[in-house]
């Protein structure tokens, strides 16, 4: 499964029959998320009445079959206008509902890992991101490469050329799915959700393995010693964003409260800071994308660090420049890139102290500032970025490593509270730490055990 995603060149009219569509959508969630609340509610009353379990009111389907039945009974009293959208954007909106329907109940229940979900909310026309997806009908690209047609809203013209999804659809090694129609920054674009055949590949270098180490100063460190910088988009924008924000808090914006709604100005000001932000997200991906498919067409195996990127976010001095490099999405691109590239993701574990180890003895530091750029062994006086020395530790880890599924080959390197004091030289055995103790990883070239997570 791959998306490709191009920006449109709507005309006034075109625009005018997405965002019915979008608003279709809209209405269609309200409605059903309203009708859903209504029995809910009611139920919670006739409990604290004391009507019995039995005799409450009737439950109501919460998947997309039962939502969609209801809706094609009540659409002709709801939406009279049905006739003038595509069917499929009704569906967008009860898909989206009963899919933050069910991700509410496994939440609650415990059968949905991460951060507790919220409950669906209604949508509103001035606040929501208007999208609509299709999922059949007349759903191609034309020949010349540049527009493409989707149901009821015809030929739409695409401000880049899509000849990578035209040459797979020609060679009969990709299907589209569906395609999304969203605006993102002031500009439309639609997703194409393609089922892709795709080729075995191999890495330029299959038997070469690099440690990738993520940081602020360098957005990543090889163990080769390559440093990529960082760009740091948004400090780069943030003087015109700050104007732009300052332009628009003067204009007489909305005000719930009263009613008052937003001047025109103040519409003007807030589509320019959207614009804005939209500018450095581009700018970021396009950076990611570039540096994570340059290490998997070219290395056969990378590691890569289990870092607590929430956790960061939670430091209010490091929160804005940790969410600006984009850590998270750095190791997310990573994962599948080397599966279509023919190489291998190795994860160290989060304990794992590569930038307390040296890469030349194998002795644990038990402190490290974080000020501490440079990496001073006073084992062996090895003297190195501390940057580059965690990158290679990382790109030891995977002389260790082991197929993928088969779990972890040795114990973690450090535990998670390092006690204050001296250096500890001591080799870990899988299974045998002592609380309290930290471990040495031998030099690079050795065969000691290594902390694992994962192999893929």
């Amino acid at each position: 499964m791959q998306a490709y995603r191009y920006a449109l060149d709507l005309t006034p009219c075109q625009e005018r029959a997405v965002l019915a569509h979008a608003g279709a959508a809209r209405v269609a969630y309200n409605w059903a998320l309203a009708r859903v609340k209504a029995v809910m509610d009611q139920r919670a009353a006739e409990r604290s009445y004391g009507v019995p379990e039995e005799s409450l009111t009737p439950t109501v389907g919460w998947n997309l079959a039962a939502l969609r039945k209801a809706w094609n009974q009540a659409k002709t009293d709801v939406a009279p206008w049905w006739q003038e959208c595509s069917k499929e954007a009704f569906n967008t909106g009860l898909d989206a509902l009963a899919r933050g329907l069910k991700n509410w109940s496994d939440s609650r229940s415990g059968k949905r890992a991460g951060p507790r979900v919220g409950f669906p909310r209604f949508k509103s026309r001035r606040r929501a991101t208007p999208s609509v997806r299709f999922t059949t009908g007349a759903i191609r690209v034309e020949p010349d490469r540049q527009h493409v047609v989707l149901p009821r809203l015809g030929r739409l013209k695409l401000h880049e050329s899509a000849r990578k999804l035209a040459r797979r659809l020609e060679a009969g090694t990709a299907r589209i799915l569906s395609a999304t129609v969203r605006r993102d920054g002031g500009r439309w674009h639609v997703a194409f959700c393609v089922e892709v055949e795709r080729a075995e590949r191999t890495p330029t270098r299959p038997d070469a393995v690099v440690g990738v180490d993520v940081g602020i100063t360098h957005l990543a460190v090889l163990s080769t010693g390559e440093m990529e910088p960082n760009p740091r988009h948004l400090d780069e924008a943030a003087q015109r964003m700050r104007r732009l924000a300052r332009q628009m808090s003067r204009r007489v914006g909305p005000d719930r409260r009263t009613g008052q709604r937003p001047s025109n100005r103040w519409e003007r000001a807030r589509r320019q800071v959207a614009r804005a932000h939209a500018r450095v997200t581009n700018l970021r991906r396009d950076n990611l994308h570039k540096l994570t498919t340059r290490l998997a067409r070219e290395y056969g195996t990378i590691v890569v660090e289990d870092l607590n990127v929430a956790g960061m976010l939670r430091n209010r001095r490091l929160a804005r420049r940790v969410a600006d490099a984009g850590f998270g999405e750095i190791r997310r691109q990573v994962e599948y890139k080397v599966k279509w590239n023919g190489g291998r993701r190795i994860v160290a574990d989060r304990w794992y102290p590569s930038s307390k180890t040296c890469s030349g003895c194998g002795t644990v530091k038990a402190k490290l500032a974080l000020s501490a750029r440079t990496y001073k062994c006073t084992t062996c006086g090895l003297v190195l970025d501390r940057d580059v020395n965690a990158a290679r530790n990382l790109a030891a880890i995977a002389r260790e490593a082991i197929t993928a599924g088969s779990g972890p080959v040795a114990g973690r390197g450090a535990d998670h509270k390092t006690r204050p004091g001296g250096q500890v030289a001591m080799k870990r055995q899988p299974g045998t730490a002592q609380a309290g103790k930290t471990g040495t990883v031998p030099p690079q070239g050795g065969t000691a055990n290594r902390a694992l997570t994962k192999a893929h």
